[in-house]
């Protein structure tokens, strides 16, 4: 493919190593040719969407109404103790036993 000709989908090489290169990406020439045609589709798909009809249609931040439940922030109990190490695969007295992650792990 020549650098001024088209690829099967419309877009020009060097259009494709532009926007390679915007995004970061070292392609060899048989993936900047695959990437044409991949982004020339993408790009027909945003002109069908185009097309649509939206006439009275309001703009929306997300597909549901829902909104986030925010309970009143009031301090409560927590758990006692011995149900906290009754759920922990291993406790030593009030203390919930871990492995240790520090100096390369090696046991509890």
């Amino acid at each position: 493919m020549s650098e001024q000709g088209q690829s099967g989908g419309g877009l020009t090489e060097s259009e494709v190593r532009k926007v390679a290169k915007l995004s970061r990406l070292e392609l060899s020439d048989a993936e900047i040719a695959d990437s044409a045609e991949r982004l020339a589709a993408v790009l027909g798909y945003v002109d069908r969407l185009g097309e649509m009809d939206v006439e009275g249609v309001e703009p929306m931040a997300h597909p549901s109404d829902d909104s986030n439940r925010l309970d009143e922030d009031v301090p409560r109990d927590g758990l006692p103790t011995s149900v906290l190490t009754g759920m922990s695969p291993a406790s030593e007295g009030d203390f919930v036993k871990v492995p240790k992650v520090i100096d390369g792990g090696g046991g509890a």
